[in-house]
């Protein structure tokens, strides 16, 4: 299943530009340059190194780091359900044959003369696709960094995983307190997915009750969206975790163990898990191709740059409204290798991407709820379709969600990075949700 793509005709002799290459040395092959390996570029690679004729088109991919990581496993890392060393590969491993993987360090894009500036070289392209994702920003929020690793943790970094385990381990009593600094984050569901952890964590290292656990985020609601926030926030409540709304952080006062807000109300903590700012590459804003965030301005529809007509963003690095997800990043590749490909061969055959998001949310004691939803429509509950392994509950907790959130990193591995096609349309569709809420509200 999946978008049926057009696929280049490649011919059997070759073509002009080879024949210009091998008579007067000038290579006149076109050039796709993709910034970032991570899950977004690595799939795009793929498909599109599967599209285009590799006698006429030259496939570059930039990164600076040599290891993939599986970000959703990080979560899981301070509860001992995945190791730090199950969470990385060689990113190499899942690089296409045809693709020229380079290991460098970007500094600027130049769109006006299409070319990218690396420490150890210069990057030319034809067309150029973007996904070197999201940054924590911890230094963003004065006094965050001043107990860094002691009474302050996060999980968005191997490292912060790692020591977040070896502190959970030793925590008996206290404050544990979860606090987003500001949105958007790399997967929105994580902060709810900690708490609901913690509280089972702690609960099997008998401490439970010697523990308040409390959710702080400057939304209005422990999700966006009214259906879900209602039921997880419910869930919330259920297992005693407070969830404090509305609350912009101003500073952290290490030296008191509070964080103070823009209004002047304090929250004090014996355990700080933070989720920093979230930002984008600095390179992208020194080149201006970004806002001030380091996010592209990005059609949310055909995922092409607004300002550039041959750049496309895939995964974080957009501003689209869409969840800064990996579910996301992999809808995304199939829209945007059609939206390319009819830019290539000059067709109007677009594809318009719906914002299709979903996550496996860990509510604790091997259960996990899952959310399916776009731009348009938000989670539902239902059950969705999967044939030969589903159907998994939507916004109900089950243990089959569990076993299936904990599959997906095989999935990740060994089909959606090597570029096997999934059961599964960019696009949301209807199919055994609840939509009578819908048409209540």
């Amino acid at each position: 299943m999946g978008l049926q793509l057009p696929r280049l005709h490649v011919v059997s002799e070759p073509f002009q530009g080879e024949r210009l290459y091998f008579q007067f040395g000038v290579n006149c092959m076109k050039k796709l340059l993709i910034l970032g390996a991570g899950a977004g570029g690595t799939m795009i690679a793929t498909k599109m190194r599967k599209l285009l004729s590799e006698r006429e088109w030259e496939i570059t991919l930039i990164d600076r780091d040599p290891i993939h990581h599986y970000q959703p496993g990080w979560l899981l890392v301070p509860f001992g359900v995945d190791t730090p060393q199950g969470c990385v590969r060689p990113k190499k491993d899942f690089i296409s044959r045809g693709v020229n993987f380079v290991i460098d360090t970007i500094n600027a894009v130049d769109p006006i003369s299409r070319k990218v500036e690396c420490q150890n070289g210069t990057y030319t392209y034809d067309w150029i696709i973007i996904g070197t994702g999201a940054r924590i920003a911890p230094d963003e929020v004065p006094g965050l960094l001043d107990d860094w690793g002691g009474k302050i943790h996060n999980f968005y970094t191997p490292d912060g995983a790692a020591a977040l385990y070896e502190k959970l381990k030793r925590f008996k009593k206290g404050r544990l307190v979860l606090h987003i600094c500001e949105t958007p984050i790399k997967c929105p569901v994580a902060p709810l997915e900690f708490v609901y952890m913690a509280d089972w964590y702690l609960q099997k290292m008998g401490v439970r009750q010697n523990v308040e656990i409390e959710l702080v985020t400057p939304l209005t609601g422990a999700f966006t969206k009214p259906v879900a926030n209602n039921i997880l926030g419910a869930l919330c409540e259920q297992k005693g975790i407070k969830v404090t709304t509305n609350w912009t952080v101003d500073s952290v006062e290490a030296d008191r163990a509070v964080i103070a807000s823009v209004t002047g109300d304090e929250i004090p903590y014996d355990l700080l898990v933070t989720i920093p700012p979230n930002l984008g590459q600095e390179f992208l804003i020194d080149s201006e191709v970004s806002d001030v965030t380091g996010y592209v301005d990005t059609d949310k529809e055909l995922l092409r740059a607004k300002k550039f007509d041959n750049m496309y963003i895939v995964g974080d690095a957009t501003n689209v409204p869409a969840s800064k997800a990996g579910s996301v990043a992999h809808f995304e590749v199939d829209v945007i290798a059609q939206n390319l490909m009819s830019d290539i061969e000059g067709t109007d055959n677009y594809y318009r991407f719906d914002g299709h998001t979903n996550c496996f949310i860990v509510t604790g004691f091997e259960k996990a709820s899952l959310i399916d939803f776009s731009y348009a429509v938000e989670p539902l509950p239902g059950m969705f379709p999967l044939p030969g392994v589903g159907p998994f509950e939507l916004l109900g907790e089950s243990h089959i969600n569990y076993w299936g959130k904990l599959m997906f990193k095989w999935v990740y591995y060994n089909l959606m990075l090597k570029g096997h096609e999934l059961p599964f349309e960019p696009n949301m569709y209807l199919a055994g949700k609840d939509t009578s809420l819908l048409r209540n509200k």
